[in-house]
C-alpha cells in the first residue's frame, strides 16, 4: 500500500483533507467526503461527547496546588470545564473539530456551537466563550475558532492588532511584563488571524499584523534565537527542553516546526531560504514507506486515539508533512 493510499484508509477527518491536498479529486468528491466527518467516525463520536450545557468534558483537573483545587472549586458550572482539564475542555474539543474539518454549516456543528454560545464562560472571569478572555494564546484560538464556526470575534481581533509586540509576535506574559514575542502564542494568534481573513475578507490591518507575525517566525529560521542564531534549547512555556524539532499530533498550544510550516503553506506564504533547514528536518524524518511518526504527545487525557501511539507511523504527523513538502517544491520549480 502507498503513503497516499495508507492515508486515504483512514478516518473521513483525514480522508477528506487527503483528497483536498494530495490527489486531483474534483471539488464535489472532497465536499462529499467532508461532509461525512460530522456524521461518522471521529467527528461524530467528539460531538456526541458534548454535554447539554455546553461543556465537553466532565472531569476535575489534576492540581499540584492547593490554592488552585480551591480556585476550580469555587468557578461557577458554567466556567468549570471551558479550558481545562486539558485536553477534554471544551476549548480543545471544538478545536479537534476544527482540525477535523467538520462543516461549521452542519446542523450538528450548529448545535454544538449553539450551546457552547449559549451557556460556556471562560474561567478567568466568566467572560462569554466567544467574547475571549485577556491572554493573547487563549484570544488568539479564540479567534480561530469563532471564525471557522461563524461567531463575530471582531472585538476579540481588534484586541489582538492591539497587543501585537514590537518584535511581531505576541506572548502570553505580556500582562505580566513580558517584551519578547513567544512561539506558542504567536502561532496561535497567526491561526487565529488567517481563520478570521478566511472567513470575513482580508483587511489590511489583519493582514498587516499576520504578515509582521510570519516575520517573527521566519527571521528565526522557525526553531532559533533570533540573538544567537542557536537552536532554541530551553522552552519557556514549559520550563522544560524545547521539543519544537519533535512533531506532536494534536498541537494543542504547543509549536513545534512542522505546525509553523504548516501554517505557512495554509497562508499561501511564498518559501524562501529562510524555510530551507526546517523543510530539511521535516524530511530527515521520513521512513522508507513514506510516512512520519508520532513523536512527543502532550501529557494530558484525550477524548479517543486518533493515531496508533508514539513512535508509531501518524496519518496526521504524514499528511501536513507531505503538504508542506509539496508546498515547498513546488515553489522552487
Amino acid at each position: 500500500m502507498d503513503v497516499i493510499e495508507w492515508l486515504l484508509d483512514g478516518d473521513p477527518a483525514i480522508r477528506w483533507q487527503v483528497m483536498r491536498d494530495l490527489t486531483d479529486a474534483p471539488a464535489e468528491r472532497i465536499a462529499a467526503e467532508r461532509a461525512r466527518v460530522a456524521d461518522e467516525g471521529w467527528g461524530a463520536r467528539l460531538l456526541a461527547l458534548q454535554r447539554p450545557h455546553g461543556q465537553w468534558a466532565s472531569g476535575i483537573p489534576t492540581f499540584t496546588a492547593g490554592a488552585a483545587e480551591k480556585w476550580w472549586h469555587a468557578l461557577e458550572p458554567a466556567q468549570q470545564g471551558t479550558l481545562f482539564p486539558e485536553w477534554t475542555s471544551t476549548t480543545w474539543s471544538l478545536a479537534l473539530l476544527r482540525a477535523f474539518g467538520v462543516e461549521p454549516g452542519s446542523a450538528a456543528a450548529r448545535r454544538a456551537v449553539g450551546l457552547v454560545h449559549e451557556h460556556v464562560r471562560w474561567e478567568h472571569d466568566g467572560e462569554p466563550f466567544f467574547a475571549g478572555e485577556v491572554e493573547p494564546c487563549i484570544n488568539g484560538r479564540t479567534v480561530a475558532l469563532g471564525a471557522y464556526f461563524g461567531r463575530d470575534v471582531t472585538p476579540v481581533v481588534e484586541r489582538l492588532l492591539g497587543e501585537q509586540m514590537a518584535d511581531g509576535g505576541w506572548n502570553c506574559e505580556q500582562e505580566n511584563g513580558s517584551v519578547r514575542g513567544s512561539f506558542h502564542t504567536t502561532i496561535d494568534v497567526l491561526e487565529g488571524l488567517l481563520e478570521y481573513e478566511t472567513a470575513a475578507g482580508a483587511a489590511p490591518e489583519v493582514t498587516d499584523a499576520r504578515l509582521r507575525g510570519q516575520e517573527y517566525l521566519l527571521e528565526r529560521r522557525l526553531f532559533r534565537r533570533l540573538s544567537t542564531g542557536l537552536v532554541i534549547g530551553q522552552d519557556r512555556g514549559t520550563d522544560g527542553p524545547s521539543p519544537w524539532t519533535r512533531f506532536s499530533y494534536p498541537t494543542f498550544w504547543h509549536y513545534d516546526v512542522l505546525r509553523g510550516l504548516d501554517h505557512l503553506r495554509a497562508a499561501g506564504a511564498t518559501p524562501d531560504h529562510r524555510v530551507a533547514e526546517a523543510v530539511d528536518l521535516v524530511r530527515s524524518k521520513c521512513d522508507a514507506d513514506g510516512r512520519w511518526p508520532l513523536e512527543n504527545p502532550h501529557p494530558g487525557e484525550l477524548h479517543f486515539p486518533i493515531d496508533d501511539g508514539e513512535g508509531k507511523p501518524s496519518r496526521w504527523n504524514t499528511l501536513r508533512a507531505t503538504r508542506v513538502l509539496r508546498w515547498y517544491e513546488q515553489a522552487l520549480t
